[in-house]
């Protein structure tokens, strides 16, 4: 079964790049461009993980990390940040709205199928 991977990005660009990237690993991409749309995600059919832009224009993208961790039946759900701000102090206020894992764009993605393999506790398969 596929992971469906939520993408909160307000950039179009970034988003279609994200979610082709994903689907091309065999993720199911999940697109969402501002935090109205992601909550509704998670009324809908909440994903298997999260990659979430950090600042959404106007909107603190964090806030959905902290509603996230406040919420019992979504609690242990993975969040990985994607963001600009790549200071150390930007990253711990990531690490203490909940997310997972922070990683700077312009994304690596290897490192960001790692980060992934590792949330979910995927494991390849034998031979």
């Amino acid at each position: 079964m596929s992971h469906r991977i939520l993408v909160i990005e307000d950039n179009l660009l970034n988003l279609e790049l994200l979610c082709d990237w994903l689907e091309t690993e065999g993720f199911i991409p999940v697109a969402a461009v501002s935090l109205r749309e992601a909550f509704a995600v998670f009324v809908h059919k909440p994903p298997d993980a999260v990659l979430l832009d950090v600042q959404l224009g106007p909107e603190d993208g964090l806030s959905v990390a902290t509603w996230i961790r406040s919420d019992p039946e979504f609690r242990s759900l993975p969040i990985i940040a994607v963001t600009a701000h790549a200071m150390v102090t930007d990253q711990q206020r990531v690490m203490q709205a909940g997310c997972n894992a922070c990683i700077s764009k312009p994304v690596d993605f290897g490192l960001l199928k790692d980060q992934l393999i590792a949330c979910l506790d995927i494991h390849p398969p034998s031979n």
